[in-house]
């Protein structure tokens, strides 16, 4: 199908762009975060993309990363997920930042993000894993699983992103219990 377009982004209406290629205009959705990094109006741009066959329409998915086309591709699989809650968590959170909640299987970060409940939080979490996230350096394979999600998460509420806690984890110590962890995670991100 259409796996690629290269074109003039005519139309910027969020989530929807309007891609003139060779005079023929296609209509496609993009997630926020490859919304972000368009270019100008009149100007060229390259969105990797998917096509959704429905029996009502035909729909066209753009991204900016091939990371982020087969993050949305993992998310559609997984039943009771569309492509519009699909686009909602990418828009909502980076695909490191879904791995990572996926490695430290951790639903509150999910549900933060607009139209995904608790319960398909939990089943996301369970559809990913070991799909998403399991490459990631993140400490959490190398810390126990709660005394690192304890740590990242006491670090989000001191107000550090995700980011951040994430490269300040690495620095944890893998033995370390949570307070530990917390003074080591801190001290790395005092000498960043």
């Amino acid at each position: 199908m259409i796996g690629r377009l290269s074109g003039t982004l005519f139309e910027k209406n969020p989530p929807n762009l309007l891609v003139d290629c060779n005079g023929v205009g296609y209509e496609i959705a993009v997630p926020m975060s490859t919304f972000y990094n368009l270019p100008a109006l009149g100007e060229k741009v390259v969105l990797l993309t998917h096509l959704a066959i429905r029996e009502d329409a035909h729909v066209l998915f753009g991204f900016g990363t091939a990371e982020e086309r087969n993050t949305f591709k993992e998310l559609i699989k997984i039943s009771g997920v569309g492509a519009r809650t699909a686009l909602a968590i990418l828009s909502g959170m980076s695909v490191a930042d879904l791995a990572q909640a996926v490695t430290l299987q951790e639903a509150g970060r999910l549900t933060r993000v607009p139209g995904i409940g608790k319960k398909t939080a939990e089943r996301l979490l369970l559809e990913l894993k070991g799909k998403l996230g399991a490459d990631l350096g993140v400490a959490g394979g190398a810390l126990h699983g709660d005394a690192s999600s304890d740590i990242l998460n006491a670090l989000l509420a001191l107000g550090y992103s995700d980011k951040e806690a994430t490269l300040a984890m690495k620095q944890v110590p893998k033995e370390a219990g949570v307070s530990d962890g917390i003074k080591h995670a801190l001290k790395a991100l005092s000498k960043a």
